[in-house]
């Protein structure tokens, strides 16, 4: 049996959590309205209205419909997670993707007893709801967010 790289650690569980719909796909990038326009004009994609979290200190854009979104996020400063992701990269990358769960609390929970490694313990407000992420580690390089079913703006699926 083939071991994880280094700096990954598998967890395995007697039981999985039940995961939803891919709620969305997010791009870090350095500057939105510099990226918008390729998705919104030359793809096609809707997009709503730019939106500021300064709690999180990133700018957020959502694209598309009820079957495939896109968020494009933007650091707001220097010093967040965001921006010293887009500084490393150095162009629009993938930053991490969003499930739907229907018991976020109850989920972060199982994943805690189990041994993942959670960025968040608990659920915190997002751009579209309560969310909380597993670390990149737990997952074999990819930052998934989940987002609680119950708490999802009106126009999300």
């Amino acid at each position: 049996m083939r071991r994880p790289a280094r700096g990954i650690r598998y967890v395995r569980s007697a039981t999985s959590v039940k995961l939803g719909a891919l709620h969305h796909v997010a791009i870090a990038v350095s500057r939105i309205e510099d990226t918008l326009p390729f998705f919104r004009d030359t793809l096609g994609f809707s997009a709503e209205p730019i939106r500021e979290l300064a709690d999180q200190r990133v700018r957020v854009v959502f694209l598309g419909d009820k079957q495939q979104r896109i968020e494009l996020i933007e650091p707001m400063d220097g010093e967040s997670g965001v921006a010293k992701f887009v500084a490393e990269h150095r162009k629009p990358t993938l930053h991490h993707v969003c499930y739907v769960v229907d018991d976020l609390a109850g989920t972060l929970a199982r994943l805690d007893r189990d041994g993942v490694e959670l960025v968040d313990r608990a659920p915190r407000r997002g751009a579209e709801g309560m969310v909380a992420f597993i670390h990149p580690r737990a997952s074999g390089g990819v930052l998934i967010e989940l987002i609680d079913r119950a708490s999802l703006r009106d126009s999300i699926p």
